[in-house]
C-alpha cells in the first residue's frame, strides 16, 4: 500500500474514534441532572448519611401484658359518709341580757360568740366519695390510702367484673396515709404482689390503674421521675414522684413496673402541677400493712424532741465544721424520754441505736422502727463535741386513737375534746391545764348518752387527773373491757360524774 493510502486509513480510523468517545460522553452528561456535577461512586459514598454502629432502635414497650396481669386486681372504692353541720354564718344568740342557769356565759362574751347559744340543730348529710385499691391477697384485703376510708359509714368495692361487695376497715394509719380493709364475702380472688421499690430507677417505666373521676380501671403510663421526696404531709415523706397520670380517684391504686409489681401507692398530685404525682414506696407499705392486719394499728417510737435539719447556716452559726450530717433538735419536750436522756435543744443527733443519720428526716423514721420500751445509744454533738447518752424509747400517740392532738374528735365516742390554753383558763374561770374541754357531743353518741354535754371539762378519768390529750388518750385505754371509764366533769360551778361506757 502505498504512502497516500495509508494515511488515508488513519485519517478515517482517527475520525471514527474521535465521533465515538464524543458521542459517549455527551450520552454520561445528558444522563445527570443540569445542575449537578458529575460524581463517581467513591465520591457519592462521601455524602450518604452514616449508618449507626450500634443497635437498631426499638419502640416504647407496650403495657398491655401488665394490665393484663394485673387490673382483675384493681377495684374501684366507693365510700358513705355521714356529716353533721350547723347553719352557716353566725350562730344563733341567746335573748337573755344576763347569764342564766342555761346559759351561764354572758351576752356578746367570747364563750357566747364561740359556742353559740342557742344552737341551731345541725342538718345531716350523706356524702359519697371514690377512691382506688388493690387487692394483695386471696382472702380479699385491699390496701388503700387512709383519707380514701376515714370516717366513712359505708364502704362498697367494684370489682374488675362490676360485682359489688361490702368491705371493713382492718387498720388505718393516718400518719402514712394507709389503709388496710378486707372484703365481706368469703372467696379466692385475684390479686397482685409487692416489688421492690427501692429495685426501681429514676426513668424507669411505670404503670398507673385507678378510678379518676369515676372513669373505672383506667390505665395511665409514665416514668419514675424521681425518689424520696419530702413535701410536707407528714413526718415519715419518702414519695416517689411520677409523671404518670394521677388525678382525683387514684388515690390508693397501684404504680407498678413492667413484671405488674407494685412498687408504690398512688397517693396525691400538686394542684395545678402537670404531671407531679406522687406514691407511697413499696417497702414502707408493706411494712405498715402488716402491722395493721396483726394488731389493727401501728406501733411507733416516740423520743418527744422537734428536730430540723443543719442548714450551711446553722453549720456557721454554732461554729461546725462543713457538711456535718444529722438533725438539728430544736426543742425538747417536757416530761419525754429526750428530757430524761438529758437531750437540749442545740445538740445534733448523729447517730440513733447505731444507726447513722444523714438527713435530718431520717430520725424520724428510725425511732419510730425501734420498739417501744427499748434503750439504745444516741450519739450527738454538742458545742462540737461528741456525746453518748442512753435513751428510752417510749409510743408515739396514734392519731387513730380515741383522742389526738390540740382539738380532735372520736367517731367512736361522739366526742371533740380541746386543751385548755390560759386564754380558755381566763374566759372559764378555772386554773390553766385543768383539764380537756368538751367542744362537741354528737347526738345519740356513747358520750351523749354518758351525759356528757358542749363546753363541759374533763378532770378526771377513773380518778386519774386529765390535763392533756395524751392523758385522757392513756386513761382510755387502760379502762378494763367491758367497765365504763368514770369521768369526773366539771359544768359550770358544779363537778359530777359521767359514767362512759366504751363499747
Amino acid at each position: 500500500m502505498d504512502k497516500r493510502v495509508k494515511s488515508l486509513v488513519w485519517s478515517f480510523l482517527t475520525a471514527f474514534l474521535f465521533l465515538s468517545l464524543s458521542g459517549t460522553l455527551y450520552s454520561q452528561t445528558a444522563s445527570q441532572p443540569s445542575n449537578q456535577s458529575s460524581l463517581s461512586s467513591q465520591d457519592l459514598s462521601l455524602v450518604k448519611p452514616p449508618v449507626p454502629s450500634g443497635p437498631a432502635l426499638v419502640g416504647l414497650p407496650s403495657v398491655a401484658p401488665v394490665v393484663e396481669k394485673s387490673k382483675a386486681a384493681v377495684v374501684n372504692i366507693i365510700t358513705m359518709k355521714t356529716t353533721r353541720r350547723g347553719p352557716m354564718g353566725r350562730r344563733f344568740r341567746s335573748p337573755s341580757p344576763s347569764p342564766s342557769p342555761n346559759n351561764p356565759f354572758p351576752p356578746d362574751s367570747f364563750f357566747e360568740d364561740f359556742f353559740g347559744f342557742p344552737q341551731a340543730p345541725p342538718r345531716v348529710y350523706r356524702e359519697r366519695a371514690l377512691g382506688s385499691g388493690f387487692i394483695f391477697d386471696k382472702d380479699g384485703y385491699i390496701i388503700t390510702n387512709n383519707h380514701v376510708v376515714e370516717g366513712a359509714d359505708e364502704i362498697k368495692i367494684v370489682l374488675d367484673d362490676k360485682q359489688e361487695i361490702a368491705a371493713e376497715i382492718v387498720g388505718r394509719d393516718p400518719k402514712t396515709d394507709l389503709a388496710l380493709i378486707k372484703l365481706s364475702k368469703p372467696g379466692v380472688y385475684p390479686f397482685i404482689t409487692f416489688g421492690d421499690s427501692e429495685k426501681v430507677q429514676i426513668g424507669d417505666w411505670l404503670v398507673a390503674i385507678g378510678n379518676p373521676f369515676g372513669l373505672d380501671h383506667t390505665v395511665t403510663t409514665g416514668i419514675l421521675s424521681a425518689r424520696g421526696r419530702s413535701i410536707g404531709a407528714g413526718p415519715y415523706d419518702d414519695f416517689l414522684q411520677t409523671d404518670a397520670s394521677i388525678n382525683p380517684g387514684n388515690s390508693g391504686g397501684p404504680l407498678l413496673n413492667l413484671n405488674g409489681e407494685v412498687v408504690g401507692i398512688n397517693t396525691m398530685i400538686i394542684a395545678g402541677g402537670n404531671g407531679i404525682g406522687f406514691a407511697i414506696p413499696s417497702k414502707l407499705a408493706e411494712k405498715i400493712v402488716a402491722k395493721l392486719r396483726s394488731t389493727g394499728h401501728v406501733e411507733r417510737g416516740w423520743i418527744g424532741v422537734v428536730i430540723q435539719p443543719v442548714t450551711p447556716e446553722i453549720e456557721k452559726s454554732l461554729g461546725l465544721g462543713e457538711g456535718v450530717k444529722g438533725a438539728l433538735i430544736g426543742q425538747v419536750l417536757k416530761d419525754t424520754p429526750a428530757e430524761k436522756a438529758g437531750l437540749k435543744h442545740g445538740d445534733i443527733v448523729t447517730s440513733f441505736d447505731g444507726r447513722a443519720i444523714g438527713d435530718f428526716s431520717e430520725l424520724s423514721s428510725v425511732v419510730a422502727d425501734t420498739a417501744v420500751g427499748k434503750t439504745v445509744n444516741i450519739d450527738i454533738l454538742r458545742d462540737n463535741k461528741k456525746m453518748t447518752l442512753k435513751i428510752t424509747v417510749d409510743r408515739l400517740e396514734d392519731e387513730s386513737d380515741p383522742v389526738s392532738g390540740a382539738e380532735s374528735s372520736n367517731a367512736d365516742l361522739g366526742l371533740t375534746l380541746r386543751e385548755i390554753t390560759p386564754d380558755l383558763a381566763q374566759r372559764l374561770g378555772v386554773p390553766e391545764s385543768s383539764g380537756l374541754l368538751v367542744e362537741q357531743v354528737v347526738p345519740s353518741s356513747l358520750a351523749d348518752v354518758a351525759g356528757l354535754r358542749a363546753r363541759d371539762v374533763i378532770l378526771e378519768v377513773d380518778r386519774k387527773e386529765i390535763k392533756t390529750q395524751r392523758d385522757f388518750n392513756a386513761a382510755i385505754r387502760a379502762v378494763p373491757k367491758g367497765q365504763p371509764a368514770l369521768l369526773w366533769v366539771r359544768r359550770g360551778e358544779r363537778t359530777i360524774y359521767c359514767p362512759l361506757n366504751l363499747e
